[in-house]
C-alpha cells in the first residue's frame, strides 16, 4: 500500500478515496502542516491541533459540502480549511487579502456557516436541518462545539428547540478539551469532568460496546441496552436524551478507529444525534500541550524552540494599563469586584485573579449572563467591573440596556479591543459600541486618547455612581507614561491638545496622537474630548465660535458615532458650521495588520490630513512639504 501524502488532497473527495489505513499518517501530516503553518503567520494554535483526527473523521464519513459542517467559534477550523482545497492559502492566513482565520460562507462552499463567535453552531445547524426537511433533502447536519462553548445560553436554546422538531437530521459533536480560551469553568465543565473519570461509566460503555460488536445486526436492541446501561449506573447522558438526543460517548477524539466507525453509525441512524468526544489542545505539540493558553493565538514563532519572552520590555499594551489599575483600585476600594467571560489572559485578569481571588468571577462564554450577574452585584453595593471585548458586549446589549441602565446600577464596562482589531477581523471588530451606547439613557460614554488617559477616565467612571463604559484599542498605545496614582478628571470635560486657527480637530479615543501629527501641519486645533456621552458642550460652542470648520475624528463606526453626537448638539443649537466626519465606514473591515487598515481607511495622521485637506483646502495652511 502507498502511503498516501497531504498534498494529494485538494477536497474531501479526495480524502474519501483513500483507505482507512492510511488516515493516521495523514492526521499525522496535517498536525504537522498547521503547526509550520502557524508559526510562519501566527493564529490559533492549540485548538487545531486538538481538531485534526476529528476534522479527518468528519469529511472522511459526511459527503461535504453537501453534507452540513457548521463549526463552531471557528479558531478550530484550519485542519477543515486545509482539507477543503485551502492549503497553499493558508500562507496567508488572517493577513490582508488573504483566507480568513473563520469559516466564512463567501470563502468556500464547505464553510457552510460564517462563525467567530460562539454557540451559534447548533441554532445555525438546526435551521438547516429543517430547511433540508422542508425542501425534502435528505443531507446530514453538524454541529461541532467545544466544551467551553456549551457553557452559553444559546446552546441550550438550541437544543431545547430541536428535542421538539420532528423528523430533522442533526449530529452535534461535543469537542470536549477541558477549556475554552482560558481554562473552561461552570458546573457543566465539572459534569463533564466527572462523566470522564467515572469508572462505573466507562464500564456501562464497554458493555453497549461488546453487545454492538456481538450482535452487529440488533444494533438498535444493542443501543438501548447501552443506553439502559449508562442510565443505570451513573445518568451521564440524561442532560442531553431529555432534550431528544441520542447519546454517544464519551470516545477519544484523537483516535481514528474509534471516530470513525461511530460517525458512520450514527449517520446511518439519523434523527437528533449527540457525539461526546474528548480531546486535547495543543495535541501532538508538547509544548502546546503543556501551555494551551501561551499557544492559544501566537504570533509568528520557531516551533523548534517555542514561543520566547522578548529580550527587552515592551510598551505595554492596554489591557495591560487595565489590569494593574483593577489591581491598584481593588486594593483602595474593597467593594470593587472583577467579571470577565472566559477572557482572563486577554482582558488583563490574570493578576487580579491571583490577588483577590474572592472578587475575581470567570462567568463562562456567557456574555448575557455576565451583565446581570453585575447589575444584581451592583443592586447589594458593589462596584463591579466588566472586562469584555466590545465585540463581545454586543451578544449583551438587552441586559445593558434593561437591567442595567434602565435601573441606572453602578457597573463599569472596560471594553477591550474597541475599534480596528486587525487579523481577527470584522467578526471581532470593536467598531459599533459607542453607536449603540451613546443612544441609552444614563450611560457614560468614554474614549481616553493613550495609557494614561486610559487609566484616569477608567478611575473616573469606576467612581461614577452609574452605568459607564471605557474604550480603549487592542495592543498598545502611543507609549505615553502612566502615573502611578488614582486620579480622576470631571466627566464630560475635554481639554484642548494643541492650539491653532481655522480648523478644530475634535479627537476621540487613540486616533488623538495621530490628530495632533495632522494639526501640527494643517495649523490646526485639536481638542481630546475624552468623553462621547456627556459631550463637552462648551467647549464645543467655544470652538465653534472661533473657528471655521469642524472635523471629528474617531476609531469607530461614523454611523451614529461621536461625530453625530457633535452635529446632533450643534443642530439642536441652531449652530451652523462645515463638518467633516472621519471614522470607519459603513461596510465591515476585513483582516489585516492594524496599522496598515488604519492608513487604508485614512485614519492615520496622513490620511487625516489628506481628507482634511481635500475638504477644505481654503482652510489649511500650505503643506510644509513639497507635493503634499
Amino acid at each position: 500500500m502507498t502511503i498516501a501524502t497531504l498534498d494529494q488532497i485538494r477536497s474531501p473527495a479526495d480524502l474519501r478515496a483513500l483507505d482507512r489505513r492510511e488516515l493516521k499518517s495523514i492526521a499525522e501530516q496535517l498536525r504537522e502542516f498547521v503547526l509550520q503553518s502557524v508559526s510562519r503567520t501566527g493564529g490559533h494554535l492549540s485548538s487545531n491541533l486538538g481538531t485534526v483526527e476529528l476534522t479527518i473523521a468528519l469529511h472522511y464519513v459526511f459527503n461535504t459540502p453537501d453534507d452540513r459542517l457548521v463549526w463552531d467559534v471557528g479558531h478550530q477550523s484550519y485542519p477543515h480549511k486545509i482539507l477543503t482545497g485551502r492549503r497553499e492559502a493558508m500562507a496567508h492566513l488572517r493577513q490582508r487579502g488573504g483566507i480568513s482565520g473563520f469559516p466564512r460562507r463567501s470563502e468556500s462552499e464547505y464553510d457552510a456557516f460564517g462563525t467567530a463567535h460562539s454557540s451559534t453552531s447548533i441554532s445555525a445547524a438546526l435551521g438547516m436541518a429543517v430547511a433540508s426537511r422542508n425542501l425534502g433533502s435528505e443531507r446530514r447536519h453538524i454541529a461541532v462545539i467545544g466544551d467551553g462553548a456549551m457553557s452559553a445560553g444559546m446552546a441550550f436554546e438550541a437544543l431545547n428547540n430541536a428535542g421538539v422538531t420532528p423528523d430533522v437530521n442533526l449530529l452535534v459533536v461535543l469537542n470536549d478539551n477541558e477549556m475554552s480560551i482560558s481554562p473552561a469553568v461552570g458546573a457543566l465543565n465539572r459534569y463533564l469532568a466527572r462523566l470522564l473519570s467515572g469508572g462505573a461509566y466507562a464500564a456501562a460503555k464497554n458493555v453497549g460496546r461488546a453487545v454492538l460488536q456481538r450482535i452487529p445486526p440488533a444494533l438498535e436492541l444493542a443501543r438501548r441496552i447501552e443506553g439502559h446501561a449508562k442510565g443505570l449506573m451513573v445518568k451521564p447522558a440524561t442532560l442531553f436524551e431529555e432534550f431528544g438526543f441520542n447519546y454517544v460517548g464519551p470516545i477519544d477524539g484523537h483516535d481514528l478507529d474509534a471516530l470513525i466507525p461511530t460517525l458512520d453509525n450514527l449517520r446511518s441512524l439519523g434523527g437528533l444525534q449527540f457525539l461526546h468526544v474528548v480531546t486535547r489542545k495543543g495535541h501532538g505539540y508538547k509544548l502546546a500541550e503543556a501551555d494551551p493558553v501561551l499557544y492559544h493565538g501566537p504570533g509568528k514563532f520557531d516551533p523548534t524552540v517555542g514561543i520566547q519572552k522578548p529580550s527587552s520590555p515592551s510598551r505595554p499594551t492596554f489591557s495591560k494599563v487595565f489590569g494593574r489599575w483593577l489591581c491598584d483600585m481593588a486594593q483602595a476600594d474593597d467593594r470593587l469586584v472583577g467579571i470577565t467571560p472566559a477572557m482572563r489572559e486577554g482582558s488583563g485578569l490574570v493578576e487580579f485573579e491571583q490577588r483577590f481571588p474572592n472578587r475575581y468571577f470567570d462567568v463562562g462564554i456567557a456574555e448575557q449572563h455576565a451583565v446581570t450577574f453585575a447589575a444584581g452585584l451592583a443592586c447589594e453595593g458593589l462596584k463591579p467591573v466588566l472586562a469584555i471585548y466590545a465585540t463581545f458586549l454586543q451578544r449583551g446589549y438587552d441586559q445593558v440596556i434593561h437591567d442595567v441602565a434602565l435601573q441606572n446600577l453602578d457597573v463599569t464596562f472596560a471594553l477591550d479591543r474597541a475599534g480596528i482589531v486587525g487579523a481577527d477581523g470584522a467578526t471581532h471588530a470593536g467598531n459599533y459600541d459607542i453607536a449603540s451606547l451613546r443612544c441609552v439613557p444614563n450611560m457614560v460614554v468614554a474614549t481616553p486618547s493613550d495609557e494614561n488617559e486610559a487609566r484616569l477616565l477608567l478611575s473616573t467612571c469606576y467612581r461614577h455612581a452609574g452605568p459607564a463604559s471605557v474604550r480603549y484599542p487592542r495592543g498598545a498605545g502611543c507609549g505615553a507614561p502612566v502615573t502611578a496614582g488614582l486620579e480622576e478628571v470631571e466627566i464630560g470635560k475635554g481639554v484642548v491638545r494643541l492650539r491653532g486657527r481655522r480648523i478644530a480637530i475634535l479627537g476621540f479615543g487613540t486616533l488623538v496622537p495621530a490628530a495632533i501629527a495632522a494639526g501640527h501641519r494643517l495649523g490646526a486645533t485639536v481638542a481630546d474630548m475624552r468623553f462621547v456621552k456627556p459631550l463637552d458642550e462648551a467647549l464645543i460652542l467655544s470652538l465653534a465660535e472661533s473657528h471655521e470648520v469642524f472635523v471629528t475624528v474617531e476609531e469607530a463606526a461614523v454611523m451614529g458615532g461621536a461625530g453625530s453626537a457633535v452635529l446632533e448638539f450643534l443642530s439642536a443649537r441652531a449652530v451652523i458650521i462645515p463638518m467633516l466626519q472621519l471614522g470607519i465606514p459603513d461596510r465591515f473591515i476585513d483582516h489585516g495588520d492594524q496599522a496598515a487598515l488604519l492608513h487604508e481607511l485614512g485614519l492615520d495622521a496622513e490620511g487625516i490630513e489628506r481628507a482634511i485637506r481635500l475638504r477644505f483646502p481654503a482652510a489649511a495652511r500650505p503643506s510644509l512639504v513639497a507635493g503634499a
